[in-house]
């Protein structure tokens, strides 16, 4: 007689249908794994397309703002200069008309074209996310 208490152990058999439980649910782990890690890369894709979209916008955006000042001064330059060069207050008075009109349309168009852009630096930067969403749910669906 052997004193070794592990000597009778009997080997330990998994029945089938646990197995086969086990199998199944080890298959659906990887299956949610890869689908998580797909999004995961589509989501850090839309974040690297949206930044480098919102970067080039914000320098286009600066870029316009730097013509506008420029233009703008320009043109309080000139009607300065114009201003000295007048002889009557009829004359000053028909400058200051023109210019503050000129003035007034130069505004209204720089706020137009300002906002144009800000409307597109924003469908552009939004659009990465969306369209990162659309292939996620596709993804996980």
């Amino acid at each position: 007689m052997s004193s070794d208490p592990f000597s009778t152990v009997v080997p330990f058999q998994v029945p089938e249908q646990v197995r086969a439980f086990a199998e199944t649910g080890v298959s659906h782990a990887r299956e949610g794994y890869q689908k998580f890690k797909a999004v995961a890369e589509t989501n850090n894709e839309a974040i690297e397309a949206a930044c480098a979209s919102a970067t080039k916008g914000v320098g286009d955006f600066t870029a316009k703002l730097v013509d506008i000042a420029k233009a703008n001064t320009t043109s309080a330059f000139d009607f300065a200069q114009a201003l000295l060069a007048v002889k009557t207050f009829p004359e000053a008075f028909e400058l200051l008309n023109e210019h503050a009109r000129k003035q007034f349309e130069a505004v209204t168009a720089q706020s137009k074209d300002l906002t144009e852009l800000g409307q597109k630096l924003a469908t552009e930067t939004v659009e990465p996310f969306k369209a990162g969403a659309a292939k996620a749910f596709k993804a996980v669906g």
